[in-house]
């Protein structure tokens, strides 16, 4: 049976409903109810299920790109055959997401390039899905927002975003010491969120480490005792994950000299002219 096509007039009203995306799947799924002789209701739930699905995704995929997160570092695509271990028991821990609902924290160690980074941002993509609200930034980044706000007296309001936001992911986490401000705001973010909200930190340091970095010996052994004892350890060891994100020629592409390899024109460059 073929696929029926829509009228004009159902897709105008589709659309004035804001339903027009049903109108691309609309005509399959009457075939398959015609097939299936099935009753109007269920018919009708299916339709709209699937656009209650799109509508999901698509909300999930806008909180992934405000919070900064990679859509290619899914746990989908993690490389099963890498030469790196860890506790898979609390990996499944971790994307069960009871962590978040707990108000618990996560640290993600180990040596450079074994994949703590795709990991935390493989976990915060699950989290948008289920509708929480997570930012991603390098710890580095994030303490030079804060350096920066004490000028134009915004630190309040960054401040405030980087405590109730629902999952903070602080990358490479001690990478080298703090001055004395930047040891205070780790220690406000570590006091505000511990017990209130979830944070996953990635470092290539164990947390007993993190003290020299500190510039306050006192702050640091408030704010790591927080962290640390409110914190699931998910310790990741073994060679560099990252040759596996390497760039390679795709055997099926055409040769550089291919009519097909014809260099792209930058569209920006079209407009220049």
């Amino acid at each position: 049976m073929a696929a029926p096509v829509l009228t004009s007039e159902m897709i105008s009203t589709l659309k004035r409903l804001r339903l027009g995306c049903i109108a691309a799947t609309l005509p399959e799924r009457l075939v398959l109810a015609e097939k299936q002789d099935m009753p109007f209701e269920e018919l009708l739930l299916m339709i709209l299920t699937d656009e209650v699905a799109r509508r999901d995704s698509a909300a999930a995929d806008r909180r992934a790109a405000d919070a900064g997160l990679d859509p290619s570092m899914c746990i989908e695509l993690w490389d099963k055959t890498s030469k790196v271990s860890f506790d898979k028991r609390v990996l499944a821990e971790l994307l069960s997401l009871r962590f978040l609902e707990a108000h618990r924290h996560i640290s993600i160690l180990g040596p450079v390039g074994v994949g703590k980074t795709f990991i935390a941002n493989a976990l915060g993509l699950v989290a948008c899905r289920h509708g929480y609200h997570v930012q991603f930034a390098r710890a580095d980044e994030t303490l030079k927002r804060l350096r920066q706000s004490r000028f134009d007296n915004s630190r309040d309001a960054e401040m405030t975003t980087l405590t109730t936001v629902d999952l903070l992911i602080l990358d490479d986490f001690a990478l080298e010491p703090m001055t004395k401000e930047e040891s205070k705001d780790v220690y406000q973010l570590f006091l505000e969120r511990t017990g209130r909200a979830s944070m996953i930190v990635t470092s290539n340091r164990d947390t007993a480490e993190w003290l020299p970095m500190f510039d306050d010996v006192l702050l640091a052994q408030s704010a790591i005792d927080r962290f640390r004892n409110a914190a699931y350890d998910f310790v990741v060891e073994g060679e560099s994950y990252r040759s596996r994100l390497k760039p390679a020629l795709d055997p099926a592409d055409p040769p550089p000299d291919s009519p097909a390899m014809k260099p792209r024109v930058n569209p920006r460059s079209r407009r220049r002219r």
